[in-house]
């Protein structure tokens, strides 16, 4: 470092940055190398250099960049200066959006110029925007190594294979769909890696690649792959996993120094056996040996089945023989294939809020869904039935996956789940099959990478970092064995904000687990990279740590002394025989345990805001919502229009699934006919990608003589404290206080109470009603009086929704020109009593608030439904009028 700023002759101040390692952030002068690592101002940094010391810089032979930099754009025009470039690394991957996942570099091409880097042998452009291969990258004489995986690529020019000297090549997550026939003329290519692609054939030229020695076409859609294989004599590894292979050829047990195939997870019914005997091939995941092939999971196969819409009060529907399509009014489907049920069987369903008590969210998970509860529980069909259920964006870029989760009785487990996004409402949907019906939710989880491990060992690498790669070697374990990895990666910026210490740095978290409660026959080798900004060059390893954590988080030990380390210029590698957390450090810090524990726990937690908004047509109807930290500035500009009120709460730590209540004081309180109002406040389950809303009504209790009202909502967790203090700050007290934040509400004079003697009301009769019926639910008189005092100047667009004419809107206007709360009351109860005998006029109430713009009443008039409908339950019940049903023993077994 010191013969560095010798050499560029740079001035005191920024010596001391180079000479500290901290301004750089790695970038130093090895002999005549320059090694620039990725930072977030590396660009910057590197243009510096050149601008000052041209002369020096041109000479370097290493470079690596981040394609997320912002000034990569006036950096790559330079690059073609660098004539004795041998390496060239411009990744992308090192940025992360709002949802903490890998940003994809900006790099869509390369200049022309490029060209002219005679010398360069290492080209690495993974992680970037490609869609095409540059076409400078041809003309590259030296170039031995070329990665360009994780891009946009859908093909590979027909001229490829002029890059005679290339040696090893990997395009692993891309879009290719097929490859040039020229591919085979790459005489040194060694190891090629096409594994993630849409890769339906393959040329026969592929035989042509007599020097490889490892060839991965894993995750692609091969149906079949050429017999030409056969004469990759240098073959050692070939995996072919996961495509939809339903025959391979018998020469491949031939090839000599072949020492692994792996054909898992594919459609193989029939093996040669010679391959099925060779103790190298995997086949697990095959359907040997079945004579039908099983039905595919496809919407085609149901198209002929009778089809049930089901409106918003009910709650069951008979299966029969035949099967049927079901569709909820929640957007929930089922589709019960034909012999599913050998009898007829009516099927009871409801959606609940999750209750943390009983559905147990793992470390890092996002709730998607409400809870759905499907009866009679445990009844077994013949076939599978299928589950599609609506469910919140499901954040699956790159480090998350979204599956269904199911309790079974005793615990709760992952089914294979399928999500796709309806191109008409842009909602997404999970799908996923069963055979038994219990309890439903989906969930976002840390991508989940398993294997199973035989007795002669296996590779398994993770699909969130590529670098993170486990090795069981032969003999590892007696039996077989299903292990499972997940990797959670964490930011610098995430590391220096939880630390605050700018020189700490962490690798990302490593989880492995597996089905055996046995320590591994022998070492199990792991590969994790090094912390951002460390490299093998610049290592000091003093500073780095390597610490083991329980599965739950709670102990975080330094086991550094306790394995041997060794390292590449990228990577750490170690060997354990049991499996837990695991996660490399750099730091000054001597005593880490702690601080990784409290790292840990807020990389588990979600930081929210509370929000209290008056609509602007109504300024006594308040919306509280609880809102993601990432979300707070998107959602204060879409309701800006709509509402207004005071700013955001402080930022407050909470856990996915936590309850917390909302109370109104100092002389507000929430209007006690609300159905989900108890005592004075509001419960809330807070979970970050569910739109924890509520747009409710305040009143004052005391007349306050045409004055203004002015108080609070503050936000609890558990029960309300006794003798709340005039003076609440919005300070958080502490980090134990049940306390959370408070926000000031100023109300205007408030009106009187609709229906009192006094106010507007005198001389306004009202006749007794019920809407529906007493198995739906009835919506009564003062059912219909709480909803008009929520309509305000809506009543126009919800009158002509419920059906009303232009004229008879306009009549109601001009009778009651003087007054607003009498048009909306003439309006609606006009519409009641011309319904009143509609057996579906309830449900034309709910379509007709929603068309109007406000889901808040029709929100609140199906939990009003929803409390009738249980009384009604609740009655028959009582008198003995009701089939036996296990629902009451179901739910107390599911609490």
């Amino acid at each position: 470092r010191q013969k560095m700023a010798e050499l560029l002759g740079l001035g005191d101040e920024f010596r001391e940055g180079v000479l500290g390692a901290a301004a750089l952030a790695g970038s130093y002068l090895a002999d005549n190398r320059l090694n620039l690592d990725v930072y977030p101002d590396g660009c910057r940094r590197f243009l510096q250099l050149f601008e000052g010391q041209r002369g020096e810089v041109v000479q370097v032979e290493f470079l690596r960049l981040s394609s997320n930099d912002r000034l990569l754009g006036t950096t790559l025009g330079i690059l073609p200066h660098l004539k004795h470039l041998k390496s060239l690394v411009l990744k992308g991957g090192h940025a992360r959006d709002e949802f903490g996942s890998c940003q994809h570099g900006s790099l869509t091409n390369l200049p022309p110029d490029i060209a002219n880097l005679r010398c360069l042998t290492h080209l690495d452009l993974s992680f970037n925007s490609l869609s095409t291969l540059p076409s400078c990258i041809l003309h590259l004489p030296s170039l031995r190594v070329l990665l360009v995986s994780h891009n946009s690529l859908v093909a590979l020019p027909e001229n490829f294979g002029s890059l005679s000297k290339l040696t090893f090549f990997s395009a692993m997550k891309n879009q290719l769909k097929n490859l040039p026939q020229s591919i085979g003329e790459l005489a040194a290519l060694q190891d090629l890696d096409l594994s993630e692609n849409a890769l339906e054939f393959l040329p026969e030229e592929v035989g042509n690649l007599h020097s490889c020695t490892e060839l991965d076409l894993s995750g692609n859609r091969l149906s079949s792959i050429p017999d030409s294989i056969a004469n990759l004599k240098s073959l050692r590894r070939l995996h072919l996993h996961s495509n939809l292979l339903v025959t391979v050829p018998a020469l491949l047990a031939s090839l000599p120094n072949l020492s692994r195939l792996d054909l898992q997870n594919n459609c193989l019914r029939a093996v040669p056996p010679e391959i099925q005997t060779s103790p190298f091939v995997h086949l697990r995941g095959n359907p040997l040996g079945e004579t039908e092939p099983s039905p595919p999971v496809d919407e085609s196969s149901a198209r002929g089945l009778k089809r049930l819409f089901l409106a918003s009060g009910e709650d069951s529907f008979t299966v029969t023989s035949e099967g049927c399509k079901v569709v909820l009014a929640c957007g929930i489907h089922f589709s019960f294939p034909p012999g599913a049920a050998s009898d007829p069987l009516r099927i009871y369903f409801r959606t609940l809020a999750p209750d943390p008590q009983c559905v147990k969210l793992r470390h890092h998970d996002v709730l998607l869904s409400r809870v759905l509860e499907l009866q009679p529980h445990g009844v077994k069909f013949q076939q599978e039935v299928q589950i599609c259920m609506p469910c919140a964006f499901p954040q699956t870029l790159h480090q998350r996956e979204v599956v269904v989760r199911t309790f079974s009785g005793q615990s709760w487990s992952d089914l294979r789940t399928r999500v796709e996004q309806k191109s008409k409402s842009k909602k997404y949907v999970a799908h996923c099959s069963v055979l038994h019906f219990s309890w439903f939710l989906v969930v976002s989880r840390l991508v989940q990478n398993e294997c199973k491990v035989p007795a002669e060992g296996t590779l398994l690498f993770s699909s969130v970092d590529p670098n993170i790669k486990v090795t069981f070697p032969a003999g590892v374990t007696e039996g077989t064995r299903s292990v499972k990895l997940q990797v959670l990666p964490v930011s610098a910026e995430e590391m220096e904000e939880i630390t605050a210490d700018a020189g700490c740095r962490a690798s990302p978290l490593l989880c492995l687990s597996q089905d055996s409660l046995l320590d591994f026959l022998k070492p199990v080798r792991i590969q994790m990279p090094l912390p951002p900004g460390v490299t093998g060059l610049n290592l000091d390893r003093s500073r780095l740590h390597l610490l083991h954590g329980d599965l739950e988080g709670q102990t975080w030990d330094d086991i550094t002394s306790q394995v041997v380390l060794e390292f590449t210029h990228l990577y750490a590698v170690f060997e354990v025989t049991h499996f837990s957390w695991y996660w490399l450090w750099y730091t000054t810090k001597t005593y880490i345990g702690g601080i990784a524990k409290k790292v840990y726990e807020r990389l588990r937690m979600y930081q929210v805001n509370f929000i209290a908004l008056q609509r602007k047509k109504d300024p006594e109807q308040v919306l509280l919502q609880c809102v993601p930290k990432h979300k707070v500035d998107s959602v204060l500009k879409k309701l800006q229009d709509r509402y207004r009120g005071p700013e955001p709460s402080d930022m407050v730590e909470m856990f996915e699934g936590e309850q917390f209540f909302a109370a109104f004081e100092r002389g507000i309180s929430i209007d006690m006919d609300r159905p989900d109002c108890v005592d004075g406040r509001l419960s809330f389950i807070f979970y970050s990608h569910l739109k924890n809303m509520k747009e409710i009504y305040v009143t004052s209790p005391v007349d306050r003589k045409g004055q203004a009202v002015k108080g609070q909502v503050s936000f609890y967790r558990g029960a309300i404290p006794e003798g709340i203090p005039e003076d609440a700050s919005r300070r958080r007290k502490g980090p134990d206080s049940l306390w959370l934040a408070t926000l000031p509400i100023k109300l205007p004079r408030l009106k009187p109470r609709w229906g009192e003697n006094s106010g507007p009301w005198n001389g306004f009769s009202f006749p007794p009603l019920n809407l529906g019926n007493a198995e739906t639910g009835y919506l009564t008189q003062a059912n219909l009086l709480s909803i008009a005092r929520r309509l305000g100047t809506d009543w126009q667009t919800i009158g002509l929704n419920l059906g009303l004419t232009y004229q008879q809107i306009e009549r109601i206007g001009y009778n009651n020109r003087e007054d607003l709360d009498k048009q909306i009351l003439d309006m609606l109860f006009s519409w009641a009593q011309q319904n009143n005998e509609d057996p579906d006029c309830v449900n034309k109430l709910i379509t007709a608030m929603k068309e109007s713009g406000r889901q808040d009443i029709a929100d609140e008039i199906e939990t009003i439904l929803e409390l009738g409908r249980q009384k009604y339950r609740d009655s028959i019940r009582r008198v003995g009028l009701e089939q036996e049903s296990s629902t009451e023993d179901s739910a107390i077994a599911m609490t």
